[in-house]
């Protein structure tokens, strides 16, 4: 791969941080910087430089426009949903690692006599294909870390809390396909 298509790829990755909102300043710092030092070994002993400025130009970038998007953003109403399937006992892991975090929060909840209903979680490159493409890939799990399957009653809870804050969703291939862009807003 190119030196130019590298660079493209390490901004892109900034840019993705940036717009998931998952990771704190540092940490987006601290990830940026070592993809730099990785894909761009010509460039490894300015990682840090670099890693500063193609955040803050991303920041920048999003924080312009934001100044566009509608009052009531996808990503308010994902928010929104999930603190209602909350209430239903679906515990939601945004941005989780994998399903070992969806497995070990069941197993904590089991261990401590308290259980769960069901778990919904998604990773950072489902948050991402959200920012980009529009539709965020959802993974809904029984209390005993089975999928859910069409005529579960969880997932019709799942999917009517989701239309009910305005969300089309739809299951396909053991996750749900929630028509949804991940606008995140930041402070400006």
């Amino acid at each position: 791969m190119s030196v130019a298509r590298s660079e493209e790829e390490v901004r892109g990755f900034a840019r993705s941080c940036v717009r998931a909102g998952l990771l704190s300043t540092e940490e987006m710092q601290a990830e940026v910087a070592e993809a730099i030092a990785t894909d761009l070994p010509g460039r490894a002993d300015e990682a840090e430089t670099l890693a500063a400025t193609w955040l803050a130009e991303a920041h920048d970038e999003l924080g312009e426009e934001q100044n566009g998007w509608p009052d009531s953003t996808d990503y308010e109403r994902l928010q929104t949903a999930f603190a209602e399937m909350e209430l239903i006992d679906v515990s939601v892991l945004q941005g989780c690692e994998d399903h070992w975090a969806a497995k070990r929060l069941v197993e904590e909840r089991d261990a401590a006599g308290t259980g769960v209903r069901g778990v919904a979680w998604f990773t950072p490159s489902d948050v991402w294909h959200a920012v980009d493409e529009g539709m965020l890939e959802v993974n809904l799990w029984h209390g005993t870390t089975a999928n859910v399957a069409p005529g579960d009653e969880l997932l019709d809870d799942v999917l009517g809390i989701l239309e009910k804050h305005g969300l089309r969703g739809r299951f396909d291939e053991g996750r749900i396909e929630v028509d949804a862009h991940w606008q995140k807003r930041i402070a400006t």
